[in-house]
C-alpha cells in the first residue's frame, strides 16, 4: 500500500501505509511537542542575546523610568505622601549658620496647627449655631406660651366683666359682650385701659347705644358728633354716631387725646365732660373712677356686687357751680374742649342767693 498524508489544522502529517489511526495520532503529538520545544528554545536564546547585549546605562534608565511611574501613581492616589516625603533628610535646608535642618517638621507642625485652629473654629461655629437655634426655639415656645396665657387671661377677664356689666345695667348678654369686645380691641389701638373705656360708657349712657342728650351728645360714650364730624368720616359720617363700634372707637380716641393733653386720667375726664374751664366737674370724674375701680376688681376675679348706685341713662350731664352773676372768665390762652364750649354756650345765667346754679352741657 502507498503512504498517505493526514491534515491536522494547518499541518499535514505523512502517515505510513501500515500505521493505525492511534499510532498516527501519537506521531502527530510527538511532532507538535518537538515544534513547541524548538520555539521556546528560540525565544530564550533571543532574550539572552538581548540582555547580554544591553548596556548598563540602558538598564538604569529602564529602572528609573519604572520607579518614576510608580511614584507618580502613588502620589496621585495618596497626596498626603508628599508631606511625608518632604520630611526626609534629603529635603533639608541650611540656616544662617550653615546647619542643615529639615523643613518638613516645621511644615507639618504649621499644617497641624492650622488644621487644629480650623477644627476649633468649626466646633465653635457649630456650638454657636446650636445655641442660637436652641435659644430661638425656646424663645418661640416662650412667646407662644406667653401669648396664649395673655389671650386666656383676656378671655377670662372679658367674660367676668361682661357678665357683671350685663347684670348691673340690665343689658342683654350678647350686646354687652359686643360692647366689651370692642372696648378691649379699641384699647389696644389707643393704648388706653379697656376698663376705663367701659367705665366712661357706664357713666355716660348706662350702655344704651341710642342715648342722646339735649345738647347733642350721642351713643354709648355720648360723643358730640356735630363737633367731631371729621372723626366719623371713616365710618360713613355723623350718622355712625349711634353705631356702637364707631361710637366706642371715636369716643376712646377723644378720651385718649384729652388724657394726653391734661396729663392724667382725672384731667382727661374733666375735659371729656366739658368742665375744663371750671373749678370742678360736678363729681363726674369721681363716679367714673369709682366704676373703674369696681371693674378692676371684677377683672381680677373678685366677687363684686352688681347692685348699688348706677349712672342715670340718657340724662344730660350736670355740673354744680357756685352762684355767679356772670359767666366764668376763661383765660385767652386756655385750651377749651369742644364739649366745654357747647356747655358754656347753652349755660343759662341765673342770679339766686339760695340755690346753686346748674349748667347743662
Amino acid at each position: 500500500m502507498l503512504a498517505r498524508s493526514i491534515k491536522v489544522g494547518t499541518t499535514r502529517v505523512r502517515v505510513g501505509p501500515s500505521q493505525t489511526p492511534l499510532e498516527a495520532l501519537k506521531q502527530i503529538g510527538n511532532q507538535s511537542a518537538h515544534a513547541t520545544s524548538n520555539a521556546l528554545l528560540a525565544v530564550r536564546g533571543t532574550l539572552g542575546d538581548f540582555i547580554s547585549n544591553s548596556s548598563n546605562a540602558g538598564m538604569v534608565v529602564l529602572i528609573v523610568s519604572l520607579i518614576s511611574i510608580m511614584g507618580a501613581t502613588a502620589l496621585t492616589v495618596k497626596p498626603e505622601l508628599a508631606v511625608q516625603i518632604k520630611g526626609l533628610p534629603i529635603f533639608g535646608h541650611q540656616d544662617a549658620n550653615g546647619n542643615t535642618a529639615s523643613a518638613a517638621p516645621n511644615a507639618i507642625a504649621s499644617r497641624e496647627a492650622v488644621d487644629t485652629v480650623d477644627m476649633e473654629a468649626r466646633k465653635a461655629n457649630n456650638l454657636t449655631a446650636m445655641a442660637e437655634a436652641i435659644n430661638k426655639s425656646t424663645q418661640l415656645h416662650t412667646d407662644k406660651a406667653g401669648l396664649k396665657t395673655v389671650r386666656v387671661a383676656d378671655a377670662h377677664q372679658q367674660q367676668w366683666v361682661t357678665n357683671w356689666l350685663s347684670k348691673r345695667y340690665r343689658v342683654a348678654g350678647d350686646a354687652t359682650n359686643m360692647f366689651v369686645s370692642t372696648a378691649y380691641k379699641t384699647a389696644k389701638e389707643t393704648k388706653l385701659d379697656p376698663l376705663l373705656i367701659l367705665a366712661v360708657m357706664a357713666i355716660e349712657s348706662g350702655f344704651n347705644p341710642f342715648a342722646e342728650s339735649p345738647v347733642g351728645a350721642q351713643g354709648l360714650m355720648q360723643v358730640m358728633s356735630k363737633i367731631h364730624q371729621e372723626k366719623f368720616e371713616n365710618f360713613g359720617g355723623v350718622k355712625a354716631a349711634l353705631n356702637p363700634a364707631a361710637n366706642i372707637k371715636v369716643g376712646s380716641q377723644i378720651l385718649k387725646d384729652y388724657v394726653t393733653q391734661g396729663g392724667s386720667i382725672e384731667a382727661g375726664l374733666k375735659r371729656y365732660v366739658g368742665a375744663a374751664a371750671f373749678a370742678t366737674d360736678g363729681g363726674y370724674g369721681n363716679r367714673v373712677l369709682a366704676e373703674y375701680r369696681r371693674l378692676q376688681d371684677v377683672a381680677t376675679g373678685k366677687n363684686v356686687p352688681s347692685g348699688g348706685s348706677m349712672a342715670p341713662i340718657a340724662v344730660p350731664k350736670q355740673r354744680q357751680t357756685p352762684v355767679a352773676t356772670q359767666a366764668p372768665v376763661i383765660p385767652s390762652d386756655a385750651i377749651v374742649p369742644a364739649e366745654a364750649a357747647i356747655g358754656m354756650k347753652d349755660q343759662p345765667l341765673q342770679q339766686s342767693a339760695s340755690v346753686d346754679q346748674l349748667s347743662i352741657i
